[in-house]
């Protein structure tokens, strides 16, 4: 299996449609969330509408840009992987939308208890799958992907919490722009997508064993 991982597209679909199109021998495309700037229910199923055209699977989490209502439109078009676990092919995929409480008070933010919550409920539909691929929009904090520009760690103390617990395969999140990039807690391998607008996605490949290729 190849997946194409996407996060904080911000309504450049074009960008992630080129992408898409370029990038023919792939099997499925993950969205970690932010695929709006509070956009619109009808907005954020025309752009799922256009990525599911190629013909490949879509599993999504929310952002905390993206209003909270799009969570009944992504369980409409059955890609929606928040505090849900979908299996395909040996490899499970479960998510958390939303970020924790901001000083910014963006769209979708919750509490580190209920992220821990939707990840430990998304697990117990995944944990007898061979593989394990966890997908939070926030990253784990204290790591080199939740790092903003002034160099304090914003991530979630609730998803390191689960990964430390729980010792997945892979994790990818996105979040926080600028921390684009690669880090691992013990065997997890983490990746931070960065922003998709900019033309940033991840190459994720499984086999014998499920690692990223490609951090493009």
């Amino acid at each position: 299996m190849r997946i194409l991982a996407f996060s904080d597209i911000h309504g450049s679909y074009k960008k992630v449609n080129e992408i898409l199109a370029r990038e023919l021998a792939y099997d499925l495309i993950l969205i970690a969330g932010d695929l709006t700037t509070a956009g619109s229910p009808k907005e954020a199923e025309d752009a799922l509408k256009l990525f599911q055209s190629h013909g490949k699977v879509v599993l999504v989490v929310a952002g905390n840009m993206d209003p909270p209502e799009l969570e009944t439109t992504f369980s409409s078009l059955d890609v929606s992987i928040n505090a849900r676990g979908v299996v395909k092919d040996s490899v499970g995929f479960f998510g958390v939308s939303a970020s924790p409480f901001t000083p910014m008070n963006t769209p979708y933010e919750i509490s580190e208890e209920e992220i821990l919550q939707r990840a430990e409920k998304g697990w117990g539909d995944v944990a007898r799958a061979r593989w394990k691929i966890f997908v939070p929009h926030a990253p784990p904090r204290d790591t080199k992907v939740d790092k903003i520009g002034s160099g304090a760690h914003v991530g979630s103390t609730s998803v390191r919490e689960f990964i430390e617990k729980h010792q997945l395969d892979i994790v990818v999140c996105g979040h926080i722009h600028e921390a684009r990039g690669l880090d691992a807690i013990g065997k997890t391998e983490i990746v931070n997508c960065g922003p998709a607008g900019k033309g940033y996605y991840v190459v994720i490949e499984v086999g014998d064993e499920v690692r990223v290729v490609t951090l493009g």
